[in-house]
């Protein structure tokens, strides 16, 4: 299953915006953290999926729902914040959008400074 390259560049290049913001926080990319990863898509979809999160290697946190209609599924995963790390999770999210016809819908995390 490979996914689009245009849109894998697209993502990592919106990373950088966030990966500066942690830098100007003192985050030390290299250090592991919990990482949260959101999916969005119609109910069954998210529910399938949400079935499937563990052994897609993330951990299911909570549902919720969108205006739109749309569900949404938040999950985590532990790891650096490296730009090869977050090219591998978000090659997994961009496959698990293909497999599970969800959407990819971004990560987040807090800086962590080692202190």
């Amino acid at each position: 299953m490979s996914v689009d390259p245009a849109r894998l560049a697209e993502e990592l290049e919106a990373n950088e915006e966030v990966l500066l913001a942690l830098a100007a926080n003192g985050d030390i990319a290299e250090l592991s953290r919990t990482i949260d990863v959101h999916f969005k898509g119609p109910q069954e979809a998210i529910e399938n999926f949400a079935e499937d999160a563990q052994g897609l290697g993330l951990r299911f946190i909570d549902f919720g729902e969108f205006e739109d209609g749309d569900w949404a599924a938040d999950c985590q995963v532990d790891g650096p914040v490296t730009r090869p790390a977050l090219k591998a999770l978000i090659t997994r999210a961009l496959e698990i959008e293909i497999s599970h016809g969800v959407e990819f819908d971004g990560w987040g995390c807090q800086a962590e400074t080692g202190e």
